[in-house]
């Protein structure tokens, strides 16, 4: 029982857009998005944008409160609002992730831009491939760099530089990742995302700010000179210049709305077998020869580390490379040519990646030998046959026999905390990942073993992958995507079947498996950054238990004994609530650093004492860098920027729920009203329904089931930003009224029956057998954003108005049609008139001094700048009269006179660097003059209130 009027009202209600600063600006978002509605990320995504002047934010919460998220929320808001052109630079290893975060979160597509598709596009005649329409472009941070002109020439709506920390030392001259993408994304809207937004200098903050927007801070010299000495006053002064452009919530302020759980470690040792010890020894002495032919010396150092992981990782794993370099050696010596890194990528699946980030050496190999080469070469060969004679002989491994155990004692521990019988096992070897899964279903396992790689295309995958596409046919769990598609049916099958999953790197980005608490590391990264990404593909926001992180060692080797002591209890990323914190992680530049200095010193060290002495200075390097002294200063500048963050979150909570209760219920009203005759809805109060047919034809909108909002993984997500709603949307705000058969509109009166409404409304019974007239105005404002306004106003036939409130509850009612229209007096329609003149002038009162704010924020930013600029100029004058100063008492000194000529030259040239100085004092201020008026004229341009008004229908109405 809903009429058209109704209808329309929800409508415009929904594609109406909202202030800059309004949590309601999200809540058709949030309607959209698969998440779970966090008020501290709602704040996070309100706040980066939340003046329509501001050039972006730093979003830096903790670890582990969802930045990704908070992202998201602004990529879809600014997605609704036409403004498409977007840009994500993150780790090349977390690219796939946003991807797969989009797409399954935000119902968003994207594309990940990388060498090889660039070069398509360009042979396809993509002159910049950048541009892709209807797409979210993703790419890594070397890539950006190094296709910089390109990125320029792209006029972005906005990027997302995903852990920013990466460009910190942007200050600094050689930093040349962080200045390219500084400077091809200048003019852009930014959000930089960190947990580490400062780790060892302020420097580093000013780097990262300088990023988002040049003129928060003037330059290094004058931000060094005033904020190198942190007293009170400056203090104060940079927390509050820091305020507009930094948003940081700690676990703390959430933990009322987010639990987390523990990680458990478990160490299981193991002792190899006198075979595979002399495998190892065979092959690490080999490593560490001082020319080697089998690998190419432009990446020497990348395949030295990839060896040494795969000789780690099992016997079966070593024997395949070393028969693929034996082959290699033996074509080398019939035909020439070099070697190359392609022998080791259906191994190790992580080379391309591990490339990307290590880089290459740039030592350019040689093609010719000579003779005494070809006998090294030959002799290198002979080494390499007896190595992978002895690694295929080899027929039992320690370490798969002591997983058996630690699987025994973990699915125990699963057991005895009620958590599902489920394992994780991560390998960086795809020849490991094929021993283990034979190795476990014949001890016990038969059957529950599930395979995740990069490819995913065994018999056992290919089938799980059709039975996946047949039993989701029709819904929206189908991408499209093959490969996104693969890695879903995969996942599912290892919740609902599968106790194991014995996965690849590939399966530590961009899934969740917060269904499974046991994850062990048969093989251990030493790039911390990779273990914590793996670790977190369990122990993560919606885990109900706790984790257990198994880890193996070797006890016969030193080294390995020593990267898993740093790794445990340096970064402490096996155990605690939150496992290694972002201010951990982040006091390294990167963790491959930490994995070349680890190779570095399997490679040279031969003796265990080297190894000790070794390690002992990397430990203490990484100790000072992670107790570092800045973190005080920290926790005081950006920990605390609201007081009453907590109560402020609470509020949020509340407006939020409000909010998205309210659109989601006018979406489902609106779509029952719509789909009356091409749907049918479930009973019960479930947000469900079938349609039977497809209303709009020439729309590509499928039949069958549709689920809205969270739950049903079986029925197409219906939401806000579906084709299907959106053209109702549009259907339903463009009905023009009651027709006539001449085709004018009738005016017509609303019978509302509180019959019908199964609570009591308390505000509406003294209405009850009461009539009038009722009207919905629109007012949009036109100034730095369009904002859209609606109200109903309502009058009883005795002269009394009605509230806000009730006009919004008696339009809620279940309605219907009459057409017998009662005239009003006119002193009615002069009271609804009245009352619209009030709420329009409140509105553009609220405009006005909304803009204003934005205006004052905006002034005080550029008069910071302006001094700024002024004291660096001023500082340099300084120190240049001083120079002066001291170079005139040394000239008087002097006897000799061709050195007092040289002098007083050096005096006369700093004379005319100081006069320089002080005329570019008076061309600043007019530089800053201008800058002001530059910013005065926009800002008036684009403070000129347009306003549109218009009354969208005008009804009688009843109440009985």
């Amino acid at each position: 029982m809903l009429t058209p009027y109704q209808a329309q009202y929800y409508a415009l209600q929904l594609s109406r857009r909202t202030p800059a600063n309004s949590l309601e600006k999200f809540a058709a978002t949030l309607v959209d998005a698969q998440v779970d509605l966090n008020p501290h990320q709602v704040e996070a995504a309100l706040f980066a944008f939340r003046s329509p002047l501001s050039r972006g934010a730093m979003l830096a919460d903790e670890v582990g409160l969802g930045k990704t998220i908070e992202a998201g929320l602004v990529i879809s808001q600014k997605w609704a609002e036409q403004k498409r052109r977007m840009l994500i630079i993150a780790p090349s290893s977390l690219r796939k992730q946003w991807s797969q975060e989009l797409a399954d979160k935000f119902f968003l597509p994207s594309v990940v831009i990388e060498k090889k598709l660039f070069d398509q596009e360009i042979k396809k005649g993509n002159h910049n491939p950048f541009h892709q329409d209807g797409k979210i472009v993703i790419c890594s941070y070397h890539f950006a760099r190094s296709k910089e002109d390109h990125l320029s020439q792209t006029q972005w709506d906005l990027a997302i530089l995903d852990e920013a920390h990466k460009l910190r030392n942007v200050y600094r001259s050689d930093n040349q990742i962080g200045t390219s993408v500084r400077a091809s994304l200048r003019n852009v809207p930014k959000i930089l995302l960190t947990a580490t937004p400062l780790q060892n200098s302020l420097l580093e903050l000013y780097g990262m700010v300088s990023i988002i927007d040049e003129q928060i801070f003037g330059d290094l010299a004058s931000f060094r000179d005033r904020y190198g000495r942190l007293d009170d006053a400056a203090f104060a002064e940079l927390q509050q210049r820091l305020r507009p452009v930094c948003k940081r919530t700690l676990r703390r302020d959430v933990l009322e709305y987010i639990k987390y759980t523990h990680r458990k470690p478990l160490l299981q040792t193991y002792e190899p077998y006198p075979d595979e010890q002399e495998l190892y020894d065979l092959v690490s002495d080999y490593l560490q020869s001082e020319n080697l032919y089998a690998l190419p010396a432009s990446q020497r150092s990348l395949m030295t580390l990839i060896l040494r992981k795969l000789l780690a990782s099992s016997s079966y794993a070593i024997s395949g490379t070393l028969t693929r370099l034996t082959k290699k050696m033996e074509l080398m010596l019939q035909f020439g040519g070099v070697a190359s890194t392609n022998e080791l990528a259906d191994d190790y699946e992580a080379l391309e990646d591990t490339a990307e980030e290590w880089g290459g050496e740039d030592v350019g190999p040689s093609s010719q030998f000579n003779e005494l080469e070809a006998e090294q070469i030959r002799a290198e060969h002979h080494f390499l046959q007896r190595a992978e004679n002895l690694a295929l002989s080899i027929q039992r491994n320690a370490k798969g026999e002591a997983l058996l155990k630690a699987l025994e004692t973990g699915f125990a521990a699963m057991a005895e905390q009620g958590a599902n019988r489920k394992a994780i096992i991560f390998t960086e070897s795809r020849r490991t990942q094929e021993y283990l899964q034979d190795l476990l279903q014949n001890n016990g396992y038969s059957d529950e073993v599930v395979i995740f790689n990069g490819d995913n295309n065994t018999p056992a995958a290919k089938k799980i992958y059709q039975d996946y596409l047949a039993k989701h046919r029709g819904t929206d769990r189908i991408s499209g995507a093959t490969s996104a598609d693969q890695r879903a049916a995969l996942v599912d099958h290892f919740r609902d079947t599968a106790s194991i999953m014995v996965a690849t790197e590939a399966a530590a980005e961009g899934i969740n498996l917060q269904f499974c608490s046991l994850l062990v590391n048969y093989d251990l990264p030493w790039n911390p950054q990779r273990i914590e990404q793996r670790i977190g593909r369990c122990h993560r926001y919606g885990q109900k238990h706790d984790v257990v992180v198994v880890n193996f060692l070797n006890e016969n080797n030193a080294a390995d004994r020593r990267v898993f002591e740093l790794l445990n209890s340096k970064f402490h990323l096996f155990s605690g609530v939150f496992g290694a914190s972002d201010e951990v992680l982040g006091s390294i530049e990167s963790g491959v650093d930490i994995e070349k200095r680890i190779a570095a010193i399997y490679q040279t060290c031969r003796t265990e004492e080297e190894i000790q002495a070794a390690f002992d200075t990397l430990q203490q390097e990484m100790e000072v860098q992670i107790a570092s002294q800045i973190n005080k200063t920290k926790q005081q500048l950006l920990d605390h920027f609201d007081a009453e963050v907590h109560e402020k979150l609470r509020i949020s909570l509340d407006e939020s729920r409000t909010y998205l209760n309210t659109w989601q219920n006018w979406l489902w009203q609106l779509t029952r009203f719509a789909l009356a005759d091409c749907a049918t809805f479930a009973d019960g109060g479930a947000y469900e329904f079938s349609l039977l047919r497809n209303p709009f034809h020439g729309q590509d909108i499928p039949t069958g089931r549709y689920c809205l909002g969270q739950g049903n993984s079986s029925a197409y997500q219906y939401r806000i930003g579906h084709p299907l709603a959106q053209a109702l949307i549009g259907l339903a705000a463009a009905y023009e009224g009651h027709p006539t058969p001449d085709g004018a509109v009738h005016p017509v009166t609303l019978k509302f029956d509180y019959t019908k409404v199964p609570q009591k409304v308390s505000i509406l019974e003294p209405l009850i057998g009461q009539a009038g007239i009722l009207q919905l105005s629109r007012l949009s404002i036109h100034s730095f954003e369009r904002e859209d306004y609606l109200r109903l106003f309502a009058v009883t036939d005795q002269g009394v108005i009605l509230t806000q409130e009730q006009c919004e509850r008696l339009f809620s009612l279940p309605a219907v049609i009459d057409e017998d229209f009662l005239a009003r007096p006119q002193v009615q329609g002069k009271t609804l008139e009245q009352g619209f003149r009030t709420w329009k002038s409140d509105l553009l009162d609220e405009n006005l001094a909304r803009n204003g704010t934005f205006f004052d924020e905006e002034m005080t930013k550029l008069e910071h700048w302006a001094d700024d600029q002024k004291n660096a100029l001023e500082l340099h004058l300084r120190n240049v009269e001083q120079e002066i100063k001291a170079r005139r008492t040394t000239a008087r000194k002097l006897v000799v006179l061709q050195e007092k000529l040289d002098e007083q030259r050096a005096i006369k040239k700093l004379e005319t660097e100081r006069n320089q100085l002080r005329a570019r004092l008076f061309q600043a201020q007019d530089e800053i003059d201008e800058r002001k008026e530059e910013l005065l004229s926009t800002v008036e341009e684009r403070m000129q209130q347009g306003v549109e008004e218009e009354t969208v229908f005008l009804v009688g109405w009843e109440l009985h």
